[in-house]
């Protein structure tokens, strides 16, 4: 059985200074994959386009600038609102996501309810597979 925890909600798809369009999209969480989270948004296209990242990098970015390379997350505030920036690169192109801090925050309560922080390991089962492994062979 899995275990699921769902979002939906605008995030604003910032194309220049002062100037975004809301785009709706899909906050996703599943127990079975405990150390990640997805976002999945709809820009242009018939399908959504989705994102996979670490739980803790987003938990951690609603308080401070964290993440390198192709995901990068921070608190800001935009239109007299916390926001949470979410910087997405790619080999297509860049792109800046804000969504509203307590909704992120809100969210995320929802997974650590469901999975705390610091057991994400127990739901792999990483130990059983490895004696598997060691018993049956590869």
């Amino acid at each position: 059985m899995y275990s699921v925890v769902e979002r939906d909600l605008e995030i604003d798809l910032v194309l220049s200074p002062g100037h975004s369009v809301p785009v709706p999209a899909r906050l996703h969480y599943r127990a079975e994959d405990p150390y990640a989270v997805r976002i999945s948004f709809h820009v242009t296209s018939e399908e959504p386009v989705n994102w996979t990242f670490g739980r803790e990098l987003l938990t951690e970015g609603l308080r401070r600038a964290c993440g390198t390379g192709d995901v990068r997350v921070w608190p800001a505030w935009s239109g007299g609102r916390a926001v949470v920036c979410v910087a997405l690169t790619s080999p297509d192109g860049e792109a800046l996501l804000q969504a509203p801090v307590r909704v992120v925050t809100a969210w995320l309560r929802s997974t650590m309810r469901l999975v705390p922080l610091g057991t994400e390991g127990e739901r792999l089962r990483l130990d059983e597979g490895l004696r598997y492994l060691l018993t049956h062979g590869a």
